[in-house]
């Protein structure tokens, strides 16, 4: 095809691989590029854009991982096939299609498995953090700052929901990093998502049937168990859940992790993502609970969007948690409702007291609207990028034996076996060597049955010699 004719400026304050990104996001969604079609190649856009390769590398990569294009080994990029992409109308619960051309539990480091009571001196968990990098100083100017004074308001029992200037800055945050939608009154702030996921009983009823994909992240699973009508166990592809399957299980409510899916490390594509909507706004019940649980960490090109950014039809219920950001003993996350929920959140669910010190809410929402928390996660990015490299590089020996996945984002890559092999036979040989990796299997909410094990390996609670000395006992062991 010829070169895209874009037209790049410095006038709006957009990164230019922001800009090529957007405007071949936008052709795609027009249908003015149509699936199959190839594009440019890096080198010729660059050269004709006159910018740096690494530019359109950064646009086509991001691209990439939201669906839009493929790459080809050996011979491109090209085009997804989306055959449709919805819009989600706003009026009457009713859609407008338009077509388209184009397409664990925690793990604690130094701890004994109870299965082969041995003790792990390198742990590779998936859900662990690297506190070294927390700001102590910083945190503790704050509540020192806030306790100084007579501030007698902090000491008397808050709003339900969390304090207003919490969920003011909340609302800001959400809107500028993952495109979220909502105003401060549909925020709910809770000590840790179990509490919040367990206030959805009193807001959607305990007559659901929740689909979650298998395998998921098991203590959600559990908290639905304990009060949802029926669970159901959804395929999954690469693309992640499939909506195919979602309609076949009679479920009016699906779990999700389209930013990034624990533990597969799957990132939803954009045409995904519309077929889930649709799903969602074809029946007056159906709602999609996003965990958004690690979007900070992503180590190319920008964020991938939030799913309840495209939510139009008030159908996405969003939650995230300030636990892998800042540290887990803060308990702080928060639900975004749907306006729709609203009522019934305020009819079931406004006599529950707040979960959350107005203090502790008062010292976060100090260390946001400081700068804190930017800085912080920008040393935190740099960290686990850092470590993410030095981890991929350390595995190149396993890699004729083993096939990698889920790199790029969050704290955690996949191993899978190029021939068939156990997975309790791989823990096991990483365990005689003192190091604890982790099974697919682990998560698993149902059987599932495959001859290849996959293992998960956490690299942020390691330090970089660790993991060098972790992934050196696991290729003599593997």
């Amino acid at each position: 095809m010829n070169d895209l004719a874009i037209h790049l400026t410095d006038e709006n304050g957009k990164h230019l691989y922001e800009q090529i990104y957007e405007y071949i996001a936008d052709e795609i969604r027009e249908g003015k590029l149509l699936a199959g079609e190839k594009l440019p190649s890096t080198r010729s856009l660059a050269d004709y854009l006159q910018v740096a390769r690494s530019t359109v590398e950064l646009a086509y990569d991001q691209l990439a991982s939201e669906g839009y294009i493929e790459s080809v080994p050996y011979r491109g990029y090209y085009i997804c096939r989306v055959e449709e992409l919805y819009r989600i109308g706003t009026s009457g619960g009713g859609l407008r299609s338009e077509k388209k051309g184009a397409g664990q539990e925690d793990g604690q480091p130094g701890q004994k498995d109870s299965r082969t009571a041995r003790y792990f001196d390198i742990d590779f968990s998936p859900n662990a953090i690297d506190m070294n990098l927390f700001p102590f100083g910083t945190w503790r100017k704050i509540t020192r700052d806030i306790l100084s004074g007579d501030r007698k308001e902090l000491f008397a029992l808050g709003e339900p929901r969390g304090d207003l200037e919490l969920r003011k800055t909340v609302c800001r945050y959400l809107h500028a990093s993952r495109g979220v939608n909502a105003s401060p009154e549909q925020i709910i702030v809770g000590a840790g998502n179990d509490y919040l996921l367990l206030l959805l009983q009193y807001i959607l009823g305990r007559g659901i049937t929740a689909a979650f994909e298998n395998p998921s992240y098991r203590r959600a699973f559990r908290i639905f168990s304990s009060f949802a009508a029926r669970m159901v166990t959804v395929p999954s592809d690469e693309n992640g859940i499939r909506v195919d399957g979602l309609l076949a299980s009679g479920a009016n409510v699906a779990y999700v992790m389209p930013s990034r899916q624990f533990p597969t490390g799957t990132v939803m594509p954009i045409g995904r993502r519309t077929e889930l909507l649709r799903w969602a706004s074809s029946a007056e019940d159906r709602y999609l609970v996003e965990d958004d649980y690690d979007s900070e960490f992503r180590y190319r090109g920008k964020p991938i969007p939030s799913l309840q950014s495209a939510d139009t039809a008030g159908r996405v219920i969003y939650i995230g948690t300030f636990s892998k950001s800042v540290a887990p003993a803060i308990r702080i996350s928060f639900m975004v409702l749907p306006e729709r929920l609203m009522e019934a959140y305020e009819k079931n669910c406004s006599f529950f007291s707040s979960t959350v010190s107005r203090i502790d809410q008062t010292i976060l929402n100090e260390f946001i609207l400081s700068g804190a928390f930017e800085r912080h996660l920008n040393r935190m990015r740099k960290a686990y990028r850092e470590k993410h490299d030095l981890l991929l590089d350390c595995l190149q020996p396993l890699l004729n034996r083993y096939r990698l996945s889920g790199e790029y984002a969050g704290l955690h890559v996949l191993l899978t076996s190029r021939v068939p092999a156990g997975e309790e036979e791989l823990l096991e040989r990483a365990a005689a060597c003192g190091v604890r990796i982790y099974g697919l299997k682990e998560a698993a909410l149902a059987p599932f049955e495959t001859d290849y094990a996959t293992v998960l390996l956490g690299y942020g609670g390691l330090d970089q010699e660790r993991i060098r000395e972790g992934i050196r006992r696991l290729d003599a062991a593997l």
